[in-house]
């Protein structure tokens, strides 16, 4: 009860569908009852005349008119209160799944770090699915069961307080029943879900990776991945209804034993004339009889309704785990905006570790002059794309700060922190739809003529002219249509619209032909010049035309220096340079550091 009263709290800003519904719930509840009692009264009618009484044909039409208008008012009004349950579940849909979204686009890179994304979609679609499927059938059909139950307990209780009473200790020993395996459900539900999210987790990604799926003929294996995970669950679907069904028999014994006597309390009363004589009787008996059915169909549902709630209970969980998780990097209280009127950035005593993890950075310092360009060295594993990361502030520093124009970067503005920096990946993370979106991806609108000049600064206007619709050509998920070389100016052509004071740039040219690797070059010069850029270098000859190179050894700065002052030494610098020979081991050497020739 705990989880479905947070889910109404959670969600009371829908609260006026929740007082609409319950309005035509109340009236739906009523107008349950007047059947029974028409039905009493044209009984107790027909005996009459039976009896040789005199009754009045129109006393007959009236009775039947009111049960037909009774039948019809319930129909048209619980088809109102069903269409208002349908909106109310597709607000609390469109409520959570938004709120669920807005949450995660503010979680930290920490978080993304150890989920799936495949695991994080599926906990969306069935946490939202059960909760929403949960609060409509609350709306369509519980609590009008309640309530019909509570009238027809009232009524009942007017003409026979025995059987009242043991419909009263009915309802709640039926739900008592079907609730006593509630923690027991809800942890092989949980076990379920883990398998579901890992399956569907893996599905994502694999389709998401086909190619390499494809290229090493490894669907047999993923088959059997995915397989698994649906056996796994269907072992523990068949304890769960193993244990579901055997206590269902259990609820039904009790529902029949409890009912039985209910019915022979009734006819025994009715027997020894209690109702009064038999002609007067006889329809206040099929009332009571009645009553006694239509306060049977609510229990038989009340199981349907528990196991929604459980359901709920337990898909919910998921949905609030994520929910309460906080950001851990906040806007300080007060932040200011950053502007950059110069563009110095300075890294000062900076140490970093993951959570849990081994430290990565040290004690790090060293500053990036205003419109100059460094070079981050040092083999894979270093802290090199980790320094990024903390002046995009995906990342807070466990000591230290980083300053840009004198001002720490932990007392501005996010967004004004991100709006100043511009990105170049060394994987180019494109977006399904057009050429031109993607190039105007972060801006306010699209300005097809920012868009051509951005893209020729980048050398990609050729490119896209020769598409099938320009820059209008939908390019795929993640760019899949695009070369790597095109994928990479488009990136660039993003940055450039951006026109960021700020810029860092992860190299991306290594793995491109000779004539993509100019143009992407030639364009990321273009790219650099006048900013302030700090590049994680990935080819010899942008070290050798850097301003400043930062060597980074052991989670710490080894060496800083112009590339022709680190030549002379006996540092990173100078031992990339010998490696240039092409030789197997200095080949080896160089993948270390993720480093090409040329």
């Amino acid at each position: 009860m705990r989880d479905i009263l947070r889910i109404i709290r959670y969600t009371w800003v829908l609260k006026r569908y929740y007082l609409i519904t319950a309005a035509f719930v109340v009236v739906v509840a009523l107008l349950n009852q007047a059947n029974p009692f028409l039905l009493r009264y044209l009984v107790d009618a027909v005996v009459k005349k039976g009896a040789g009484g005199t009754v009045a044909t129109s006393h007959l039409v009236v009775l039947l008119g009111l049960l037909f208008a009774a039948g019809v008012l319930i129909s048209v009004v619980s088809n109102i209160q069903g269409h208002i349950g349908d909106l109310l579940g597709a607000r609390l849909q469109t409520l959570l799944s938004q709120r669920y979204y807005d949450h995660l686009l503010q979680l930290p890179l920490e978080y993304y770090d150890n989920a799936i994304t495949g695991a994080v979609t599926a906990r969306l679609e069935r946490s939202i699915a059960g909760i929403s499927q949960l609060v409509q059938a609350m709306a369509n059909n519980f609590i009008s069961f309640f309530l019909t139950s509570l009238f027809t307990l009232v009524i009942l209780a007017r003409y026979s307080p025995l059987v009242a009473l043991l419909l009263a200790v009915l309802f709640p020993l039926y739900i008592w029943l079907t609730t006593r395996t509630s923690r027991s459900w809800q942890r092989r539900q949980g076990g379920i879900n883990k398998e579901s999210d890992f399956g569907n987790g893996r599905f994502i990604e694999v389709i998401g990776n086909i190619r390499v799926v494809k290229s090493f003929i490894h669907e047999p294996t993923e088959s059997r991945i995915f397989a698994r995970a649906r056996r796994n669950i269907e072992a523990q679907v068949k304890d769960q209804s193993i244990e579901w069904h055997r206590n269902d028999v259990y609820r039904g014994l009790s529902l029949n034993i409890i009912f039985f006597a209910i019915y022979a309390i009734i006819i025994w009363q009715a027997f020894n004339g209690e109702f009064g004589p038999l002609e007067t009787s006889i329809g206040t008996v099929v009332l009571m009889l009645q009553l006694s059915l239509q306060a049977q169909f609510p229990l038989f549902a009340s199981s349907f309704i528990v196991d929604q709630v459980q359901r709920a209970a337990a898909d919910s969980k998921d949905f609030f785990a994520v929910m309460d998780l906080q950001p851990a990097i906040r806007d300080a209280d007060g932040a200011t905006e950053l502007e950059v009127p110069a563009g110095k950035v300075e890294y000062s005593n900076v140490s970093f570790r993951y959570q849990g993890g081994q430290p990565v950075l040290t004690d790090v310092s060293f500053t990036i002059a205003p419109g100059t360009k460094l070079a981050l060295v040092g083999e894979s594993g270093q802290g090199k794309t980790t320094l990024a990361n903390l002046l995009l502030r995906f990342y807070e520093p466990v000591a230290g700060s980083i300053a840009i124009d004198g001002v720490d970067i932990a007392g501005v503005t996010q967004r004004s922190l991100r709006r100043n920096i511009g990105v170049v990946f060394q994987e180019p993370a494109l977006f399904s739809g057009t050429v031109e979106e993607n190039i105007s991806y972060g801006q306010d609108g699209i300005d097809h003529d920012k868009v051509v000049a951005a893209a020729r600064a980048a050398n990609a206007h050729d490119f896209i002219e020769r598409l099938a619709e320009g820059y209008k050509t939908q390019i795929g998920e993640r760019g899949v249509k695009l070369s790597g070389g095109q994928k990479q100016r488009i990136a660039i052509a993003r940055a450039l619209m951006k026109d960021p004071p700020i810029l860092l740039l992860d190299e991306a040219t290594s793995s491109l032909d000779s004539k993509a690797e100019r143009e992407v070059q030639d364009a990321l010069e273009r790219l650099m010049q006048g900013r302030t850029t700090m590049i994680i270098a990935h080819r010899l000859s942008t070290i050798q035309n850097v301003d400043v190179i930062v060597g980074i050894r052991d989670g710490g700065v080894a060496e800083v220096g112009s590339p022709a002052e680190l030549a002379e030494s006996d540092g990173i610098f100078a031992e990339l340079l010998r490696l240039q020979a092409p030789t197997t081991a200095n080949k080896a050497k160089l993948q270390q550091y993720d480093i090409a020739r040329v």
